[in-house]
C-alpha cells in the first residue's frame, strides 16, 4: 500500500508520496512514486501513484509514447508536450490508464492480482494557476476545488483527519508542506504498510516550474522534531482536557 496526498491552495500546489512497495512481510522495498513529468520548457506536471506498479509504470510510458491522434487525412501525436490543457494532460492520462489496465488484466485472467491504480495529476501549463486531479483506474476523474482544496490516494483514512481540520484554500504553501507531513506521520504511525522515505514536490502558483523537489529521509531533522512535537502536543492537548463527568461520583470526584 502507499500514501499520496495533493493540496491545492492559493499559493500553489503541494504534492507527496511515501516510497514503500510491500508484497508481502518479507518483502518490502522502496520505489518512487512521485514523478516530475519530462514536458516542455512552459509547463509542469506531477503524477503520484498508489496501486499496481506494473499498470503504473506501463501508463506512464504509453504516457510518455504519446496518442495518435487521426485526422484531416493525417496523423499527428499528442504528447503532454503539446496539450493545450491540464484538463486534456489528464484525459489523455486517464485514457492511457484505462488502456494500460485492460492489457495486464486480459493477461491475468487466472491469477488473483490486485491491479487496481489510481493517481493523482497536478501541474500548470504557461504560468496559469496548477490544476489537481485525482484519476481512477478506469480513466475517470475529478477536479479539485477549493472548498475541500486537498485529494488522497492509497492508505488515506488515517491522515484525512488532519487535513480535514488544519487545511483550507487560503491555507499558505509552506503550512501546508507542514499539515501534509502531519498527516503522512499520523499515517505511518497507525500503518506499517506507509513508509520513509517521503518525496515531495511544490509548485507556486504563476511558475511552470516546481519550486521544490525534496527527498524526507529517517535522518531529517525537521521531520524527526515534527513527528515528536505533534505527538507532545496530542498528549498536552489530551491532558488539558477535563475528564468526562459521566457517572462521576460526588463524593470522591472519581468515576465509578
Amino acid at each position: 500500500m502507499t500514501y499520496c496526498v495533493g493540496m491545492l491552495v492559493a499559493e500553489g500546489l503541494v504534492m507527496m508520496a511515501d516510497t514503500r512497495t510491500n508484497a508481502g512481510v518479507d518483502n518490502i522495498s522502496t520505489y518512487r512514486k512521485l514523478r516530475i513529468m519530462d514536458t516542455a520548457p512552459d509547463r509542469v506536471m506531477v503524477i503520484s501513484s498508489a496501486g499496481n506498479l506494473s499498470v503504473t509504470q506501463a501508463t506512464i510510458n504509453r504516457v510518455l509514447e504519446g496518442r495518435i491522434i487521426t485526422g484531416d487525412n493525417e496523423e499527428t501525436r499528442e504528447t503532454l508536450d503539446t496539450v493545450p490543457s491540464l484538463f486534456r494532460a489528464a484525459q489523455l492520462i486517464g485514457d492511457a490508464l484505462r488502456e494500460s489496465k485492460k492489457v495486464i488484466d486480459a493477461g491475468m485472467a487466472d491469477d488473483e492480482v490486485a491491479t487496481s491504480v489510481s493517481l493523482l495529476f497536478g501541474g500548470s501549463i504557461g504560468g496559469r494557476k496548477p490544476r489537481l486531479f485525482l484519476i481512477y483506474g478506469e480513466g475517470n476523474f475529478i477536479e479539485c476545488q477549493s472548498d475541500t482544496p486537498y485529494l488522497q490516494i492509497g492508505e488515506r483514512k488515517y491522515g484525512k483527519p488532519i487535513l480535514d481540520r488544519m487545511i483550507r484554500f487560503d491555507t499558505p504553501l509552506a503550512e501546508a508542506v507542514k499539515v501534509a507531513l502531519i498527516s503522512f506521520s499520523s499515517t505511518m504511525r497507525s500503518n506499517l504498510a506507509v513508509g520513509l522515505p517521503i518525496d515531495l514536490v511544490t509548485v507556486r502558483s504563476g511558475v511552470s516550474a516546481p519550486e521544490l523537489d525534496h527527498r524526507i529521509t529517517g535522518e531529517d531533522a525537521y521531520y524527526r522534531e515534527l513527528n515528536e512535537r505533534w505527538s507532545s502536543a496530542l498528549r498536552a492537548a489530551a491532558a488539558a482536557i477535563p475528564l468526562p463527568p459521566y457517572g462521576e461520583d460526588p463524593i470522591q470526584g472519581s468515576l465509578v
